[in-house]
């Protein structure tokens, strides 16, 4: 498959209650000294309490960083360059990306910003990104009704606007890929026109796109 553009090609502390302004106080008068004393054993111990508070919180945030870090690193080197140890600390450090992944499904079953999310956490080509929130929102109706040819269509759409903002149309034309809109005389005039496979397959894909757009004129 050939993407063709014009050149062909992620403790609480207890409060304590004051006593009210009409008890009495029984106990003999505190001591100054001792007052002064208990006061400044409290400060210090709360002192204590915060700094140690505040070096835990510290020390999780240069954790988080030092991950955040590590998981930039593995992303920018690609699938390709991935070693195994790269691939498990990614999938274990990324919390969404496992959830993502324990759900068990095949990429054509996840919604379109489940495989957004995965595009750019793998370090994947983000095609996805080119997909406007509505564009993204016809790919899920898509999946959800069980047409995955529909929405494969929809992705290939999502790829040829990755060669920027001039791409081949019929007959030689060209035209704006990222600011096309996606409907089935744009697929049939433009879109379908910017990827050659000789399989057959894409031009399969875009027809059930535009049969999809056909069949469901309000989406």
């Amino acid at each position: 498959m050939i993407v063709q553009s014009t050149s062909t090609l992620f403790s609480t502390a207890d409060i304590a209650r004051s006593p009210s302004p009409r008890q009495t106080a029984t106990t003999s008068p505190v001591n100054t000294a001792d007052t002064v004393s208990i006061s400044k054993a409290a400060r210090e111990a709360l002192a204590a309490s915060n700094a140690s508070s505040s070096s835990s919180s510290s020390g999780a945030a240069n954790v988080d960083k030092s991950v955040e870090a590590r998981l930039a690193e593995i992303r920018a080197k690609g699938p390709v360059n991935r070693s195994k140890e790269d691939h498990d600390y990614l999938f274990a450090n990324d919390k969404r990306l496992a959830e993502i992944t324990a759900q068990g499904k095949s990429a054509d079953k996840l919604t379109a910003d489940e495989l957004d999310y995965m595009q750019k956490a793998t370090g994947l080509v983000n095609t996805f990104a080119n997909l406007s929130p509505a564009e993204k929102a016809l790919y899920d109706k898509a999946v959800a009704s069980g047409n995955t040819e529909a929405a494969a269509g929809i992705g290939k759409i999502a790829l040829v606007r990755m060669m920027g903002h001039t791409a081949g149309g019929a007959n030689g034309t060209t035209y704006d890929p990222l600011n096309t809109e996606i409907t089935a005389a744009n697929i049939e005039k433009y879109f379908s026109h910017s990827i050659i496979d000789p399989t057959g397959n894409a031009q399969s894909q875009f027809q059930a796109l535009i049969q999809f757009l056909q069949d469901n004129p309000a989406v």
